[in-house]
Protein backbone atom coordinates (compact mmCIF):
# COMPACT_ATOMS: atom_id res chain seq x y z
CA UNK A 1 0.00 0.00 0.00
CA UNK A 2 2.84 2.40 0.49
CA UNK A 3 4.22 1.93 -2.98
CA UNK A 4 0.89 3.68 -3.93
CA UNK A 5 0.21 6.38 -1.49
CA UNK A 6 3.60 7.63 -0.65
CA UNK A 7 4.65 8.44 -4.52
CA UNK A 8 1.14 9.96 -4.91
CA UNK A 9 1.20 11.55 -1.49
CA UNK A 10 4.64 13.01 -3.35
CA UNK A 11 3.48 14.41 -6.03
CA UNK A 12 0.87 15.99 -3.77
CA UNK A 13 2.62 17.82 -1.56
CA UNK A 14 5.11 18.87 -4.38
CA UNK A 15 2.50 20.43 -6.09
CA UNK A 16 1.15 22.15 -3.73
CA UNK A 17 4.46 23.55 -2.44
CA UNK A 18 5.67 24.61 -6.20
CA UNK A 19 1.91 26.61 -6.82
CA UNK A 20 2.33 28.42 -3.38
CA UNK A 21 5.52 29.62 -4.10
CA UNK A 22 4.86 30.75 -7.53
CA UNK A 23 1.06 31.63 -7.25
CA UNK A 24 2.35 33.53 -4.06
CA UNK A 25 5.55 34.33 -4.69
CA UNK A 26 6.02 35.31 -8.58
CA UNK A 27 3.08 34.69 -10.74
CA UNK A 28 0.39 36.94 -9.24
CA UNK A 29 0.93 40.28 -10.38
CA UNK A 30 0.79 38.84 -13.95
CA UNK A 31 -2.62 37.47 -13.27
CA UNK A 32 -4.10 40.53 -11.39
CA UNK A 33 -2.75 42.74 -14.55
CA UNK A 34 -3.90 40.11 -17.23
CA UNK A 35 -6.89 38.43 -15.42
CA UNK A 36 -7.26 40.69 -12.64
CA UNK A 37 -11.34 41.66 -13.54
CA UNK A 38 -11.68 37.96 -13.72
CA UNK A 39 -10.46 37.03 -10.09
CA UNK A 40 -12.39 35.94 -7.75
CA UNK A 41 -12.03 38.29 -3.97
CA UNK A 42 -11.23 35.12 -2.31
CA UNK A 43 -9.77 31.69 -3.68
CA UNK A 44 -12.32 28.88 -3.77
CA UNK A 45 -10.71 26.56 -1.15
CA UNK A 46 -12.76 23.68 -1.65
CA UNK A 47 -12.11 23.69 -5.25
CA UNK A 48 -8.25 24.30 -5.54
CA UNK A 49 -8.30 21.05 -2.59
CA UNK A 50 -9.73 18.94 -4.86
CA UNK A 51 -8.14 20.28 -8.19
CA UNK A 52 -4.95 18.97 -6.48
CA UNK A 53 -6.31 16.08 -4.70
CA UNK A 54 -7.60 14.96 -8.12
CA UNK A 55 -4.28 15.78 -10.15
CA UNK A 56 -1.85 14.36 -8.32
CA UNK A 57 -3.87 11.11 -8.94
CA UNK A 58 -3.65 12.09 -12.53
CA UNK A 59 0.23 12.88 -12.09
CA UNK A 60 0.98 9.50 -10.19
CA UNK A 61 -1.53 7.22 -12.66
CA UNK A 62 0.21 8.52 -16.44
CA UNK A 63 3.51 9.94 -15.47
CA UNK A 64 4.87 7.95 -11.96
CA UNK A 65 3.83 4.91 -12.08
CA UNK A 66 4.53 2.25 -14.76
CA UNK A 67 7.53 4.44 -16.39
CA UNK A 68 11.05 3.14 -15.67
CA UNK A 69 13.15 5.49 -13.94
CA UNK A 70 12.72 9.19 -12.99
CA UNK A 71 13.83 10.56 -16.63
CA UNK A 72 10.67 9.04 -17.69
CA UNK A 73 8.58 10.12 -15.10
CA UNK A 74 9.67 14.04 -15.78
CA UNK A 75 9.28 13.52 -19.36
CA UNK A 76 5.83 11.71 -18.74
CA UNK A 77 5.10 14.69 -16.14
CA UNK A 78 5.92 17.31 -18.32
CA UNK A 79 3.99 16.36 -21.15
CA UNK A 80 1.09 15.66 -18.77
CA UNK A 81 1.46 18.83 -17.59
CA UNK A 82 1.54 20.99 -21.42
CA UNK A 83 -1.47 19.07 -22.02
CA UNK A 84 -3.62 19.81 -18.97
CA UNK A 85 -2.66 23.45 -18.61
CA UNK A 86 -2.93 24.13 -22.34
CA UNK A 87 -6.52 22.53 -22.17
CA UNK A 88 -7.40 25.20 -19.27
CA UNK A 89 -5.45 28.43 -21.46
CA UNK A 90 -6.65 27.62 -24.49
CA UNK A 91 -10.51 26.88 -23.69
CA UNK A 92 -10.06 30.20 -21.95
CA UNK A 93 -8.57 31.76 -24.90
CA UNK A 94 -11.51 30.63 -27.06
CA UNK A 95 -14.20 31.33 -24.52
CA UNK A 96 -13.39 34.27 -22.88
CA UNK A 97 -12.82 37.50 -24.34
CA UNK A 98 -9.43 39.39 -24.08
CA UNK A 99 -7.71 36.49 -22.33
CA UNK A 100 -4.35 37.47 -22.70
CA UNK A 101 -2.13 34.97 -25.08
CA UNK A 102 1.22 35.93 -23.29
CA UNK A 103 -0.29 34.99 -19.71
CA UNK A 104 -1.16 31.85 -21.46
CA UNK A 105 2.05 30.78 -22.36
CA UNK A 106 3.41 31.49 -19.36
CA UNK A 107 0.76 29.19 -17.66
CA UNK A 108 1.36 26.20 -19.95
CA UNK A 109 5.76 26.31 -19.09
CA UNK A 110 4.76 26.73 -15.17
CA UNK A 111 2.37 23.65 -16.03
CA UNK A 112 5.24 21.66 -17.86
CA UNK A 113 7.59 22.28 -14.97
CA UNK A 114 5.58 21.67 -11.54
CA UNK A 115 4.16 18.79 -13.60
CA UNK A 116 7.34 17.35 -14.70
CA UNK A 117 9.07 18.11 -10.82
CA UNK A 118 6.47 16.67 -9.34
CA UNK A 119 6.35 13.32 -11.04
CA UNK A 120 9.93 12.73 -10.81
CA UNK A 121 9.87 13.30 -7.24
CA UNK A 122 6.95 10.79 -6.90
CA UNK A 123 8.93 8.42 -9.48
CA UNK A 124 12.00 9.00 -6.98
CA UNK A 125 10.08 8.12 -3.96
CA UNK A 126 8.22 5.05 -5.34
CA UNK A 127 11.80 3.82 -6.64
CA UNK A 128 13.00 4.12 -2.89
CA UNK A 129 10.14 2.33 -1.16
CA UNK A 130 10.26 -0.43 -4.18
CA UNK A 131 14.07 -0.83 -3.64
CA UNK A 132 14.81 -0.10 -7.02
Amino acid sequence: MKTLLLPYFTVLVVMVVLDLVWLGGVAMPLYKRGIGHLMADKPNFAAAVLFYVLYAVGVAVFAVRGVDGWLAAAGHGALLGALAYMTYDLTNMATLKDWPIGLSVIDVAWGTLATGLAATAGRLVADRVSGS
